[in-house]
């Protein structure tokens, strides 16, 4: 599987732009065979930050998102709101999607 996280930075005024902005680039990549997911969330330290976890389940669905025409329209949008370049981690890692944390359970009340 491929995992890739996604750190933006967003320009202060624009903030309140960029989820709106990337919908149409989520929505279709978690429509993209081999997605195994795609999930947006926000710094709760810098608001202006925003964190993209995202999986494909081989390198070569990686690379169809990436030459997809979704991506190329959302790269153009997102240039418009982001304050720095994002920074970026992507790595090939085993398994097929989330597991459970062995070390947390919830208690029963």
């Amino acid at each position: 599987m491929i995992f890739i996280a996604v750190r933006f930075t967003v320009r202060s005024a624009d903030r309140e732009k960029w989820l709106p902005a990337v919908e149409d680039f989520t929505l279709a990549t978690r429509q993209e065979p081999g997605n195994v997911f795609f999930d947006w969330s926000c710094s709760v330290e810098n608001p202006d930050q925003f964190v993209l976890l995202e999986a494909f389940a081989s390198a070569e669905a990686g690379a169809a998102h990436v030459k997809s025409e979704h991506f190329a329209a959302a790269m153009d949008r997102m240039a418009d709101l982001v304050a720095e370049t994002p920074e970026i981690i992507n790595v090939e890692v085993p398994g097929e999607g989330w597991s459970r944390m062995a070390e947390l359970q919830p208690r029963t009340r």
